[in-house]
């Protein structure tokens, strides 16, 4: 604790997150890497980000208040320092440095304009729970219609500096500013350009790059940005992003030298691709959970006894160690082993046999009115990607093994399939989520009623009740009992079925240098690497 600026407050001195070569490393000559996307991004705007294809180019193209160091720590981002008395008000002082990429300066109103811009209805962003969630003052009540937008908690003091009122005390505030939804975005580019801002050579961030090319389904072509606060300490000049939705396909274009870091690689390739590749094979844990989301609102599974039934019948001990055999672990809830603050009580499924789920399961489709006479008839909805392909056919097999379900297959690409989800066109769906942040709430909150993310649409008051009770707990103690007691209800109500827990799979050529693959969250940005000559 010292003397801040606006009274006794929490401040604390941080590294900011930059290319951390050692002395006497000797780097290439040409420093421009190539990164693999598993699917094209629907959108470069933050706020219509909707999964990591987007995502892992927002983070090149803009900055938060806050970023993340290697081992998931928040370090400084626009913000040099951040204080608080009670975690309820927070100010955030911003660099003075800090510019857009076409040189104008980043001021405290640019966030107040995003922030702002995120939640109000009218623009209808699939993030904007996000706010509500990280308890910013209006921000449910704005998103749902009910106050004007700028009633939103968040006031520019000055040109550096940004008050942020909460609803509630969030003692874990800074790490949630380092979210994309929460990246500012220029105003009066938006307002020149509409929809078309975020074209190549006409977006303008405030990130370590700036986007000069872009070949839908081909490429994304990243230069560096000489306006950004910190890029005398970037290495990387250039980053092409390629957007590969079969693994295969990637790790062969990685083979070939085509790519300097997969995002994933086929499951069956792991021994194969760790003799032949020794050193460039990694499976760290990640904080995100492997799911398939019932469709809680119509069909067959709007009863329970059949969504019971269905999870309870799929062997997740086969799907991590044989379907998948790279360190996952199966999902006997949804929050992971590996998250901040939790530590999960054993569940139903955890303590028993997969002979007496299945008994248990058949019990409950028979009592749903289901049997041979009349077989549950079903679609299970994945994306393109071999794995989820593979992952499917082994649980449309255990369903008709175990309960004589008959499954049709449905694949989409990325697009038809956020379509397909957002719409509630389906029955079953493939889905997952990695960890906003790190502590429970960032599972647990997509499954409350009023969340955009919430795919199967449970909508559950006592479960609603029991979070919004976390987030008034003043122990940590005490929001554990919480979190626990809101997994116990989605195991009751079966909303999803958590399959397994994710490894962070992926190749990386052993000259590129500084990737945070400790990083449970998986947060990488391509200014802390750097290429090594070889």
């Amino acid at each position: 604790m010292k003397k801040g600026w606006w009274g006794v407050v929490l401040s604390l001195p941080f590294t900011a997150v930059a290319a951390d070569v050692p002395a006497g490393a000797q780097l290439a000559a040409n420093q421009d890497i190539v990164r693999h996307l598993k699917d094209e991004p629907v959108s470069l705007d933050p706020m219509k980000a909707q999964g990591l294809p987007e995502i892992q180019v927002i983070r090149d193209l803009f900055e938060g208040l806050t970023n993340q160091a290697a081992d998931g720590t928040i370090v400084p981002g626009v913000a040099q320092s951040w204080q608080t008395q009670d975690n309820k008000i927070w100010r955030f002082t911003l660099r003075s440095d800090a510019r857009w990429s076409d040189g104008m300066p980043l001021r405290a109103r640019d966030f107040v304009y995003s922030w702002q811009r995120l939640v109000d209805p009218a623009n209808a962003s699939p993030l904007a729970w996000f706010a509500a969630l990280s308890g910013i003052e209006n921000a449910a009540a704005i998103s749902k219609g009910q106050r004007a937008p700028d009633t939103l908690g968040i006031k520019a003091l000055d040109d550096t500096h940004l008050q942020v009122t909460l609803e509630r005390a969030v003692p874990w505030f800074p790490s949630l500013v380092a979210n994309a939804a929460l990246f500012p975005v220029p105003a009066s580019e938006i307002t020149r350009l509409g929809e078309h801002w975020t074209d190549p050579a006409k977006l303008v961030g405030n990130g370590a790059y700036t986007l000069q090319q872009r070949v839908i389904n081909e490429k994304l072509v990243l230069q560096r940005n000489p306006q950004y606060w910190d890029n005398k300490q970037t290495v990387i000049n250039q980053v092409t992003f390629l957007p590969i939705n079969e693994e295969s396909a990637a790790t062969q274009r990685y083979r070939a030298g085509d790519i300097d870091i997969t995002e994933s690689f086929p499951k069956n390739m792991y021994a194969m691709l760790s003799k032949s590749l020794p050193g460039q094979v990694y499976t760290p844990a990640q904080l995100g959970t492997y799911y398939y989301a019932f469709n809680t609102q119509k069909g067959p599974t709007q009863d329970v006894r059949v969504r019971k039934a269905l999870s309870w019948s799929i062997d997740r001990r086969v799907i991590a160690e044989k379907v998948l055999g790279t360190g996952e672990k199966p999902a006997w809830h949804f929050t992971p082993d590996v998250t901040a603050g939790f530590k999960p009580q054993p569940s139903w499924l955890e303590q028993h046999s997969q002979q007496e789920l299945n008994a248990q399961a058949k019990a409950l489709l028979t009592a749903a009115g289901y049997g041979p006479d009349h077989p549950l008839q079903l679609t299970l909805l994945y994306n393109t990607a071999e794995n989820h392909q593979r992952i499917a056919i082994a649980v449309a097999s255990m369903w008709k093994k175990n309960l004589g379900v008959q499954v049709k297959l449905q694949n989409q690409e990325w697009k038809t399939y956020l379509d397909s989800r957002n719409s509630g066109n389906f029955d079953v769906i493939r889905a997952s989520w990695i960890g906003d942040y790190n502590e429970p709430s960032t599972f647990l909150n997509l499954l409350t009623s009023g969340n955009s993310s919430n795919i199967p649409r449970f909508n559950n008051a006592a479960y609603d009740a029991v979070l919004k009770q976390a987030s008034l707990a003043t122990s940590a103690s005490a929001r554990e009992r919480d979190y626990n007691q809101a997994e116990q209800i989605l195991g009751d109500e079966v909303p999803i079925a958590p399959l397994y827990q994710y490894t962070n799979a992926r190749l990386i050529k052993p000259w590129v240098k500084g990737y945070p693959i400790n990083n449970p969250e998986d947060v990488a940005y391509s200014r802390e690497l750097w290429i090594e000559k070889h």
